[in-house]
C-alpha cells in the first residue's frame, strides 16, 4: 500500500508511541534469498486444488535499456517464448498446451518501465508438472537460447504488437508525454521500443540485454499452491542456486520524475480521438518511500479514507440530474515511477467540456480542502473501508492463488508489505474508530500542491469544439483558490430502501435436485426459487432472477423506441430515493443489485454476503415494485452516454464492427446500429420503456431466482418469504419469441476503409441455421480451439504477420437452432490478403483431413483443466443453471461435461468441418483509408505506444 508520509511524521510517530513498530511478515509464506541473491516466496494454498501458481519477477524493464536497445526488454520477453534450452524454439508453448496450459489465456508475462514478469499456471493432475513448471521457471530466468533465426522472426510479431498501439491515442500520448514525464528517462523508455530499433537491432545486442539484467540478484521466484512447500524449496535451491551474477554487475540504478515549479499544461486533439478527457497530477514534494512502521501503514488507511470521502461526493455530482461529467475521480498514489506518487484526477467529460470538468475536480478538493468533512461522510467511508477488507477477511481460506502470488511479486519489486489478511483486518479494524475528522482534514490539505502540477487535456479536433487554451488551464487553478464556496450539505440519512411490512407470501412446494445439489421452492405467488449451497467461498452469494419474454415480445416499432431507454431505467431510483440516496444508503454493504430487460428475459442480476442478503433482498424488492419515474434522471443519462459514445466511430475498428453489424442485419429492421447517434436519442421514448419494464416486472409469477453461495437455509427461506413471496403476480406465463428476422449468410466479401494508420482487421465467419445437436455444439467449440492453435502457429510463429488471434465456434439452440464458426486476427493492410489466405488454407486443412490429434488433446488438456477450476466457482453453476432455463439444454451438463469432452474424437471435429465450413462465408477486412501505401515513413514511424497503466506490455 503506497502513499505519502514524511519523516518528520515519523519521527513525531516514533517520539509519540516511544517507538515504531514494523509491519509483520505473513509467516505462512516461506520466504528465502539465496546464496545468489535470487529471492524466493512459497505458500501451500489449496484454491485451485491440484494446481500451482508461478511468477517469476525481474527488476528490470524497459528504463534500463541502452539507447540501441529501445524496447529490447519487450523483446527479450517474447524470446523466452521461443527458444530455451530445455524448450528449443517453440517447444515450450507446445508443452504447455499439451498439459493444459492455454497460451495467451493461461501463459502470459508483460514488461513495464521496470518490471518484467511470466506468468505460469500448472495443472498438477500428472506427476512430473510441478518439475516442468519450475524447468520453465529456471529456462526464462537463465537460459534462453536467443538464436539468430528466432530472433529475426519474431521482430515481425513484436512489430505487430507495436501496430495494435498505433492510432488517435498514440499520436496524442507523443505529445503529451514530455510534459506528463517530465526531464525523466521514463519519456524515452517506454516499454514498446522504436520501430527502427526493433526492425534494424543486431542479435547480440539483446544478448547483451539478457546478459547485464537476467541476473540472480534481480530475481525472485514465486511459488503458490497446492504443494509442498519444503519440497519446493529443496528444488528451487538445488536448480537455482548454481547460477552466478556477472563478475562485474552493472548498476541497477533507480529513476525519479522530477519536481517543477511551474504548472505544465499539454492540450492534444486528434481527428480520431474517441472521447473527451482531463487528468492532473500534482507530485509528491519527497520520493516515495515503501510503508514499513505500522504508523506508516495506517496512514495508508487514513489516505485511503480521504480519498474516498471525497469520490464520493464526486459520484453524488455523476449520479446528479445535471452531471458534469460521465467519469470522474481522485485518488493518491503511484505514478510511472516508482520512486513518485502524487495527488491524481481523472474525468471522462462531453467534448469541449474538460476545462468545467477540470474546475469541478478542483473545486470539490478545495471545499474539502477549505471546510473539511462531515462526521456522516468520515462514518460512511469508515464502512467502505471495512467492508471491504472484511469481505475479503472472511473468506481468507478461499482466496484464489493468483491472487496471492501476484501480492508477493509486489513486495519483492514494489517493497509492498504483506502481513497477510489476518493481520491486515485487525489492524484496519482498530485503527478506523480512531480516525478524527482533523486527521482525514489534514490529509487532503497535505494532497493539494501549488507546483510540481501537471494538466493532460484531450479530446477529438472538430470544426465546431472550441479547446481551452494553456492560460484558461492555469487561470482555473487560480480561480479555484478564490471561489466563493460553500461547505459540503449532508443529505438526510436513509433509514430503509422499502417502508416495513408484513409479507402474506408462503413457500407452497419444495422439490430437491440431488445430483445438482439444489433446492427449488414454488412460492405462493407462483415465483419459484432455486437456491445451491455452496463452500467455494466463505462469504459470497450470487443471484440471478429471470422472466422469458424480453424485448422480443415488443413490436418492431415500439422496439426501436426503447431499446436505448431500458439501460437507463435503473438511473433514477426507488422508491422516491434517487441513485445518489442508494448509493449512500449502500456504503459500506456489500450489495450489488442490477435490474435489466434484455433481448429475451427480463431479470435481476448480483452478488452479496451473508450479512447483507437482507439489504440486496430490500433492493431487488423496490426495483421490483418502486421505480422511480423521472425523465431528467433519463436526459441525464443520455449526457453520460453520449460523452462516452458520440466519437467511438472516429475508431477504424469500432468503425469497422459497427458498419459490418449493419451489413449483417440489413434485412432486420429493429437493427438501427449498436451506438444511438442524436436521431435514436431523439426518437427514444423513455415513458414507453418504464411502462414496459412495470408490466414485465409486476408478474413475479413468471420469474425464476436463483441463489448460489454460502447460504445460511434459515435466515435466507425468511428473506425469501419476505421480500420474494410477497411481491405481485398477475398469473400469466410468458416466454420469448423468435422474431424471425436473420442475419446474412452466404458467400460475400466485403472491405471497409477507415483510418490513416497502417492497420488490419480480417473477420471469416460461417454461420446458418441448423438443427441443434448437443455433440456437434461441443464438436464446433473444440474446433474453433483448435483452429486457434493452427492460426497461431502457422499466422504468427511461421509467417510472423499477426500478434494475436484466434477462431470460436459453437451452436446456439435459443432463441433458434443455429451453428456459428470465426475466425479473427489484427495485421498490417499489406499482408491482409496473404493472411487470409494462409487462415483458409489452414481451414481446408481441418476440412480435408481434420485435425491432428495432438491438437485435440492440447483442446481437451486445457479445456478440463478451466473445468476443475470453474467447477468450484459460484458463477459458473449460475451460469449453467440459467442457461438451462432459457435454452433448455441439459441440466446435467456441467456434471458430465469432462466426460463429453472426453469422448470427443477427431472425427468428430472433421464432421463439423465438412458439414458447417463448407455452406458459404463471409469475409470482412477493414483497411486504412486510400493513400496510405504513400504515405512517408516518417508518418507511420513509431517513437513508442500509448502507455497503458504503468506502461506495461505483453
Amino acid at each position: 500500500m503506497k502513499k505519502m508520509f514524511s519523516s518528520l511524521a515519523v519521527i513525531f510517530l516514533m517520539s509519540a508511541n516511544g517507538f515504531a513498530q514494523n509491519i509483520p511478515t505473513d509467516p505462512s509464506v516461506k520466504i528465502g534469498t539465496l546464496s545468489n541473491g535470487m529471492k524466493y516466496y512459497i505458500k501451500k494454498n489449496n484454491l485451485p486444488e491440484k494446481k500451482v501458481d508461478f511468477r517469476l519477477a525481474i527488476n528490470a524493464g524497459s528504463i534500463l535499456e541502452d539507447e540501441n536497445q529501445r524496447g529490447l526488454a519487450h523483446f527479450m520477453e517474447h524470446m523466452n517464448f521461443n527458444g530455451t534450452k530445455n524448450f528449443p524454439d517453440n517447444k515450450l508453448v507446445d508443452f504447455l498446451q499439451s498439459i493444459g496450459v492455454k497460451f495467451g489465456q493461461h501463459l502470459n508475462a508483460y514488461t513495464s518501465f521496470d518490471e518484467t514478469v511470466y506468468m505460469l499456471p500448472v495443472p498438477l493432475d500428472k506427476p512430473g508438472n510441478l518439475d516442468a513448471g519450475l524447468k520453465v521457471m529456471e529456462d526464462w530466468a537463465f537460459n534462453a537460447t536467443l538464436s539468430d533465426e528466432q530472433i529475426n522472426k519474431e521482430r515481425g510479431v513484436v512489430l505487430e504488437e507495436l501496430r495494435l498501439g498505433l492510432g488517435a491515442d498514440k499520436r496524442m500520448s507523443d505529445k503529451y508525454l514530455p510534459k506528463l514525464l517530465y526531464k525523466s528517462q521514463y519519456a524515452n523508455r517506454l516499454p514498446i521500443g522504436k520501430k527502427e530499433v526493433l526492425e534494424n537491432f543486431k542479435p547480440d545486442v539483446i544478448r547483451q540485454f539478457h546478459k547485464d539484467w537476467y541476473r540472480p540478484d534481480l530475481m525472485a521466484i514465486v511459488v503458490v499452491g497446492d504443494i509442498n512447500v519444503d519440497e519446493v524449496e529443496k528444488k528451487i535451491k538445488d536448480n537455482f542456486s548454481k547460477y552466478k551474477n556477472p563478475s562485474k554487475p552493472r548498476e541497477r540504478k533507480t529513476f525519479d520524475l522530477p519536481n517543477h515549479q511551474e504548472t505544465l499544461v499539454a492540450i492534444e486533439t486528434d481527428p480520431d480521438a474517441t472521447s473527451s478527457m482531463v487528468q492532473f497530477i500534482m507530485k509528491d514534494s519527497e520520493a516515495y518511500q515503501p510503508d514499513v512502521t505500522v504508523q506508516q501503514y495506517n496512514q495508508s488507511i487514513l489516505e485511503n479514507i480521504t480519498s474516498t470521502m471525497l469520490n464520493n461526493r464526486l459520484r453524488e455530482l455523476i449520479n446528479s440530474n445535471n452531471p458534469p461529467f460521465t467519469y470522474g475521480s481522485v485518488y493518491h498514489g503511484g505514478t510511472y515511477a516508482r520512486s513518485k506518487e502524487g495527488f491524481q484526477g481523472f474525468a471522462m467529460v462531453k467534448d469541449g467540456n474538460q476545462i468545467n470538468a477540470l474546475k469541478v475536480l478542483l473545486e470539490e478538493t478545495e471545499r474539502a480542502k477549505r471546510f473539511g468533512f462531515t462526521q456522516t461522510e468520515l462514518d460512511r467511508a469508515k464502512a467502505q473501508v471495512l467492508s471491504n477488507i472484511e469481505r475479503t477477511y472472511n473468506n481468507r481460506d478461499k482466496t484464489e492463488s493468483d491472487v496471492l502470488v501476484d501480492e508477493y511479486v509486489r513486495n519483492f519489486l514494489e517493497k509492498e508489505p504483506m502481513p497477510g489478511i489476518v493481520w491486515e483486518y485487525e489492524d484496519t479494524k482498530n485503527f478506523l474508530p480512531t480516525v478524527t475528522l482533523a486527521q482525514t482534514n489534514e490529509t487532503i490539505k497535505k494532497f493539494v500542491k501549488d507546483d510540481s502540477r501537471v494538466v493532460v487535456i484531450t479530446g477529438p479536433k472538430k470544426d465546431n469544439v472550441q479547446m481551452p487554451t494553456e492560460a484558461m488551464v492555469l487561470n482555473t487553478f487560480e480561480g479555484v483558490k478564490m471561489a466563493d464556496l460553500k461547505p459540503y450539505q449532508e443529505k438526510a440519512t436513509i433509514k430503509n430502501l422499502v417502508k416495513p411490512f408484513k409479507s402474506e407470501g408462503s413457500i407452497a412446494k419444495t422439490e430437491t435436485d440431488a445430483k445438482l445439489g439444489t433446492t427449488t421452492w414454488t412460492l405462493s405467488n407462483g415465483a419459484k426459487v432455486t437456491f445451491k449451497k455452496t463452500d467455494f467461498k466463505d462469504d459470497e452469494i450470487v443471484f440471478s432472477a429471470r422472466s422469458m419474454g424480453g424485448s422480443s415480445l415488443i413490436n418492431d416499432a415500439d422496439f426501436n423506441k426503447t431499446q436505448f431507454a431500458f439501460a437507463a431505467l435503473s438511473e433514477a431510483g426507488v422508491n422516491g430515493l434517487s441513485k445518489a440516496d442508494l448509493t449512500n444508503y449502500l456504503a459500506g454493504k456489500q450489495v450489488s443489485v442490477n435490474p435489466s430487460v434484455g433481448p429475451y428475459f427480463e431479470g435481476v442480476s448480483g452478488r452479496t454476503t451473508q450479512k447483507d442478503l437482507g439489504t440486496s433482498m430490500e433492493l431487488m424488492y423496490a426495483y421490483f415494485t418502486g421505480l422511480n419515474y423521472n425523465p431528467d434522471a433519463f436526459n441525464a443519462y443520455k449526457t453520460k452516454q453520449s460523452a462516452m459514445l458520440d466519437n467511438l466511430l472516429s475508431n477504424p475498428q469500432f468503425y469497422f464492427s459497427s458498419e459490418h453489424a449493419k451489413f449483417m442485419n440489413q434485412k432486420n429492421p429493429r437493427f438501427i446500429g449498436i451506438i444511438p447517434t442524436e436521431k435514436e436519442w431523439a426518437q427514444t421514448d423513455y415513458k414507453k420503456a418504464y411502462d414496459i419494464y412495470k408490466e414485465k416486472f409486476a408478474n413475479a409469477g413468471n420469474f425464476q431466482f436463483y441463489f448460489v453461495g454460502n447460504i445460511d437455509e434459515a435466515t435466507f427461506k425468511n428473506e425469501v418469504i419476505q421480500y420474494i413471496a410477497s411481491l405481485p403476480s398477475t398469473g400469466k406465463s410468458t416466454s420469448y419469441k423468435d422474431t424471425g428476422y436473420r442475419q446474412l449468410t452466404g458467400d460475400y466479401s466485403k472491405v471497409y476503409k477507415k483510418g490513416k494508420d497502417p492497420k488490419s482487421m480480417v473477420t471469416i465467419a460461417y454461420s446458418g441455421e441448423t438443427p441443434y445437436n448437443e455433440k456437434e455444439a461441443l464438436a464446433l467449440e473444440a474446433l474453433g480451439e483448435v483452429a486457434t492453435i493452427k492460426v497461431i502457429e502457422k499466422l504468427r510463429e511461421d509467417e510472423s504477420g499477426i500478434y494475436g488471434g484466434g477462431a470460436r465456434g459453437g451452436m446456439n439452440k435459443a432463441p433458434y437452432s443455429a451453428y456459428n464458426f470465426s475466425i479473427n486476427f489484427p495485421c498490417g493492410p499489406e499482408n491482409a490478403e496473404k493472411l487470409t489466405k494462409s487462415a483458409l488454407a489452414e481451414l481446408q486443412k481441418l476440412i480435408d483431413k481434420g485435425p491432428e490429434q495432438k491438437d485435440l488433446d492440447k483442446y481437451k488438456e486445457g479445456e478440463i483443466n478451466d473445468y476443475n477450476t470453474q467447477i468450484k466457482d459460484n458463477m459458473f453453476w449460475m451460469s449453467n443453471l440459467t442457461k438451462n432455463q432459457f435454452d433448455g439444454t441439459d441440466k446435467y451438463e456441467i456434471l458430465n461435461y469432462k466426460e463429453k469432452v472426453q469422448a470427443l474424437t477427431v472425427k468428430d471435429l472433421h464432421d463439423v468441418a465438412k458439414k458447417y465450413l463448407t455452406k458459404g462465408k463471409i469475409v470482412a477486412k477493414l483497411m486504412p483509408e486510400d493513400g496510405w501505401e504513400n504515405a512517408k515513413k516518417e508518418d507511420v514511424k513509431v517513437d513508442g505506444a500509448a502507455v497503458i497503466k504503468a506502461g506495461a506490455v505483453n
